[in-house]
């Protein structure tokens, strides 16, 4: 199979495409063909090991001290069942599926093996493949998170990076729970969050959302510039700051924060679940979240792919196309 390894860490150009072995299903494994994964802020972190303040560490043990010890990224995949370790009953050959990965990476490749039992469920029967990739690492993320805190009718949700991966996933998912959703973002992107769901936008080259003395339910930051002494006073007494993005000591400082104040300070995601996924395809195919794509890079355009994401202008998800079928052709 060819898949896009890296030996080491560094700029996009150590990601190169090599022939390798296609892995085996063993018991209690699916082994997929990949028709899609993303290439997300997390790949560009484990690729150029660019982590949060205080986490070198933790990261070289995660990803390896002097050279990748996952050489091929990606944390998500959509394609199609190839085979089945022994024990597997609810997944056969010819399903379409999605599933993540998480930390152990692998998507972008031609094939990758998941536990059935992991974070894995059949495809929504309305998206290509190409699109229902991106339901998985935004959503089962944002979807982790919102598991800690409680949203529903009439709860006021912040959003602080509301156009990426996570954040368009965010805006959509809380505005199905019946929230009221600010999202911040740059002016540029304001329709893009509207369209989501968001009720309003700030635009935060113009507007410090901690300054107007407005406070919310429940703040997500999706940046990182917004930690608990920042955005103390923006969240309502018993209210949740969620955060997808954090260095060392704002982890260290989460649980004290949240004793003294009542209010939750976390940067745990949890676990990913094919239940989280399940929700994620039901909403999808009830037309109630949508795909959204920056724009999609072939597999051999990897390089590229990566060096858009290094800009970190990316609005939704960036899409990498692994292979494609007649079959998933009809759905585009």
């Amino acid at each position: 199979m060819t898949a896009a390894v890296y030996r080491r860490f560094g700029a996009p150009e150590v990601v190169r495409l090599e022939q390798r072995a296609i892995p085996t299903p063993r018991p209690g494994e699916v082994l997929i063909r990949v028709h899609a994964s993303t290439v997300s802020v997390a790949d560009h972190r484990a690729r150029a090991r660019d982590v949060p303040a205080g986490l070198g560490l933790l990261a070289a043990v995660g990803l390896g001290v002097f050279r990748p010890s996952r050489p091929i990224l990606g944390m998500d995949a959509a394609g199609v069942v190839a085979a089945v370790g022994s024990g597997v009953t609810d997944f056969t050959p010819g399903d379409r599926v999605i599933a993540a990965m998480g930390g152990a990476f692998g998507g972008h490749a031609e094939y990758v093996c998941v536990p059935a039992d992991g974070a894995i469920t059949r495809a929504p029967s309305t998206m290509s493949l190409d699109e229902a990739v991106t339901l998985v690492f935004g959503g089962i993320t944002a979807m982790g998170f919102f598991a800690q805190a409680s949203i529903g009718p009439g709860t006021s949700v912040l959003v602080n990076g509301a156009s990426g991966a996570v954040g368009t996933a965010a805006v959509q998912l809380a505005s199905q729970l019946g929230a009221d959703v600010t999202a911040v973002t740059s002016g540029g992107n304001a329709a893009l969050v509207s369209s989501l769901g968001a009720a309003r936008v700030i635009d935060y080259t113009r507007e410090d959302f901690t300054a107007g003395g407005e406070t919310y339910d429940v703040i997500v930051d999706c940046v990182g510039n917004a930690p608990f002494g920042r955005a103390e006073r923006s969240i309502a007494p018993g209210g949740a700051l969620l955060l997808v993005v954090g260095d060392l000591r704002a982890m260290l400082r989460s649980h004290g924060q949240s004793r003294r104040s009542g209010k939750l300070v976390t940067w745990n995601v949890g676990t990913p679940s094919a239940d989280h996924l399940a929700h994620l395809v039901s909403l999808a195919d009830s037309g109630r979240y949508r795909a959204v794509i920056d724009r999609s890079f072939d597999l051999a355009d990897i390089v590229e792919a990566h060096r858009f994401v290094d800009t970190g202008r990316k609005r939704g998800n960036v899409v990498l196309r692994i292979a494609s079928s007649e079959e998933d052709a009809g759905r585009r």
